[in-house]
């Protein structure tokens, strides 16, 4: 499978947003366009792998003018109607005021929230106002932007939004500091039993024996997450004489280095750590990731800090680790349910140190969130893309129906192929291989990049990947992505004849899909409208990606079909695809099999115990 020696590097495509909210381009470039009207026209969905997309059509209502000079163009124009629906930092509100009228109204009902943004070219809440369907129709088409004053996004709509051609936007970075310095905060006092030591002092007591920490110098501290607040923590984990590792898959090892962070793998660092710190999202592959067989791999004694989502632990399983002294003490910032239950043995646990959701909860972090969801919101309405938009742009619809198919072919293999890369070192070096019989100038590859960006980070991420943010993303993850594209002999009515996605430098999970230059490689095409997988490192296969997927490395031997079906037929699996791809008679193959369902652990034993069966993985579509 090697690489025609013909492909070449893809001409870097601008990636702005082709088709600008409605009002934003006569609010952008007024004095040089005739006034427009933006009708909707028609919609259009790609499967599940791009949201819904609305695509407008200008109108010509007016003749454009050559009287008069842009200014007064400028000025004639009414300036955009600025909604903030709770509580903004005065800084923030003042920014908005320099650009736009603004109208702060609190506490609003839905009734009052639906007739107020009909008015509105933009809205700004917190995490108290739902930003529904409704609202968004109420709104008519009005509404241009939706700013969210803080990380979460899960009280607007993003399909409804886009539905409606408006942008939804949030503000990530403000409060980096804080919660890192709420980290160490949580971490030193829990250290020190300071939140015991008072609650005692105060009932009366003095038990100076009782509360004896420990310290934190030479101490190794395990960050989980090495993203912006992960690496502020580690900062001041260093100053304080620690040793600090970290985990994550996508960190540069560069960027560890200057801090003198090690990267290693999730077991080594949760099993060397005198302390662990939480950094990482609450996405389905960190759900609970902490529960009994993690605590089980831990050093007797160690101390948890969360700061980050309270759903990555299992409360019940760490309350056990607690009770056997697997683990010391907790301090926790964060829960599955918010507030927790007075009744929860958890807060109630003596070796357990809590704060009420505080993270982000300082003056200096608050007026941030402000700064930045208003510069946020005011470029939206300039017609500016903003890194920090959430949901998906509009694409114009004959690009989106010629390439549906090979999105969702896009987004699968990037899945696949972070799937199959392991170990501390961290996903950096991407190269994704386009073979197609058309023209280079012919084929917009920014929407397969995006899918591809998408696949990767999102299974272990928080992140919202989408056209316009696809980029930004990849960069701030220290993901290095190169697209080359091989011309051959097919059909220039199809656009992609196959897509090929490496991984370099990194080890995989499974050895079967390392190519002979030693990069992960995954390919596929798309048959008959349906994503296929074609080729796994050396081995070409033939699997249809539905479902989920078993990758089996074998010696090639009659049987093996059979005895793998029995296996998973015994447990009720349903097997939708089988494939065999090897290299040479009776030497090495590669069996991919598809699944309706996901097995249990104890089947997957069993495939693995196969004497012909050299490594197995499952992944996950």
């Amino acid at each position: 499978m090697a690489l025609s020696s013909s492909c070449s590097t893809l001409k870097a495509v601008n990636s702005r947003w082709t088709s600008p909210a409605p009002k934003l381009a006569a609010i952008r470039r007024h004095s040089l366009l005739p006034e427009l009207r933006y009708t909707p026209n028609v919609k259009l969905t790609a499967t599940n792998a791009l949201r819904t997309v609305e695509q407008t059509t200008l109108t010509e209502d007016d003749h454009l003018s050559t009287y008069g000079s842009d200014q007064d163009d400028q000025e004639s124009l009414p300036k955009p109607r600025i909604l903030v629906a709770e509580k903004l930092g005065e800084a923030g509100v003042n920014l908005l005021k320099d650009f736009g009228d603004v109208d702060c109204s609190y506490e609003l009902s839905p009734e009052d929230l639906k007739k107020k943004v009909a008015e509105s070219d933009a809205l700004i809440v917190r995490s108290g106002t739902k930003v529904t369907r409704e609202v968004f129709e109420a709104a008519k088409g009005r509404l241009k932007v939706v700013g969210r004053a803080g990380v979460g996004i899960d009280n607007a709509d993003l399909q409804a939004a886009t539905e409606y051609g408006c942008l939804v936007v949030n503000a990530p970075t403000a409060n980096t500091v804080a919660a890192a310095e709420h980290g160490i905060a949580l971490l030193a006092s829990m250290a020190r039993n300071v939140a015991q030591a008072d609650a005692s002092i105060k009932a009366g007591k003095w038990e100076r024996s009782k509360y004896v920490g420990v310290s934190l110098v030479g101490k190794t501290l395990a960050i989980m997450g090495f993203g912006k607040v992960g690496t502020e923590v580690a900062r001041r984990a260093k100053g304080l004489g620690m040793n600090v590792i970290s985990h994550d898959p996508y960190a540069p090892a560069d960027r560890a280095r200057a801090l003198g962070v090690e990267l290693v793998s999730f077991d080594q660092a949760i099993s060397t750590a005198d302390f662990i710190s939480l950094h990482m999202p609450l996405t389905p592959a960190t759900k609970k990731v902490f529960n009994d067989e993690t605590f089980s791999k831990m050093k007797k004694g160690v101390r948890l800090i969360n700061v980050a989502r309270g759903g990555v632990i299992d409360e019940d399983a760490l309350v056990r680790a607690l009770d056997s002294g697997v683990v010391a003490q907790a301090a926790l910032d964060v829960f599955c349910e918010e507030p927790p239950s007075k009744e929860s043995r958890l807060i109630q646990h003596e070796n357990v140190t809590v704060t009420p959701h505080l993270g982000a909860s300082t003056k200096e972090a608050q007026e941030g969130v402000a700064i930045e969801i208003a510069e946020a919101v005011a470029g939206a309405l300039r017609g500016e893309l903003s890194a920090t938009a959430v949901n998906a742009p509009m694409v114009a619809p004959e690009v989106l129906s010629e390439l549906a198919p090979y999105i969702v072919l896009a987004e699968k293999l990037g899945r696949l192929a972070v799937q199959l890369a392991s170990g501390g070192k961290g996903v950096q070096s991407i190269k994704v291989v386009y073979r197609s019989a058309r023209d280079r100038d012919d084929l917009d590859t920014r929407l397969l990049r995006a899918m591809i960006t998408k696949g990767i980070i999102e299974p272990i991420s928080d992140s919202y990947v989408n056209l316009v943010n696809a980029d930004f993303i990849a960069k701030q993850k220290g993901l290095r992505i190169s697209e080359e594209r091989t011309v051959v002999e097919s059909s220039p009515e199809y656009p992609v004849d196959s897509i090929q996605v490496q991984i370099s430098n990194v080890e995989s999970s499974f050895a079967g899909a390392v190519s002979d230059g030693g990069a992960i490689s995954i390919e596929g095409k798309v048959k008959y409208g349906v994503p296929h997988l074609t080729c796994v490192g050396s081995f070409g296969v033939d699997v249809s990606l539905e479902g989920n997927l078993i990758l089996c490395r074998q010696v090639d031997q009659p049987g093996m079909i059979g005895q793998v079906g029995n296996i998973l037929g015994e447990q009720n699996v349903n097997v939708s695809f089988m494939s065999v791809g090897r290299t040479v008679v009776r030497k090495q193959a590669i069996m991919a099999i598809g699944v309706d369902e996901e097995p249990d652990k104890k089947t997957l034993e069993r495939i693995g115990g196969v004497s012909a069966i050299e490594e197995f993985v499952f992944l996950k579509l």
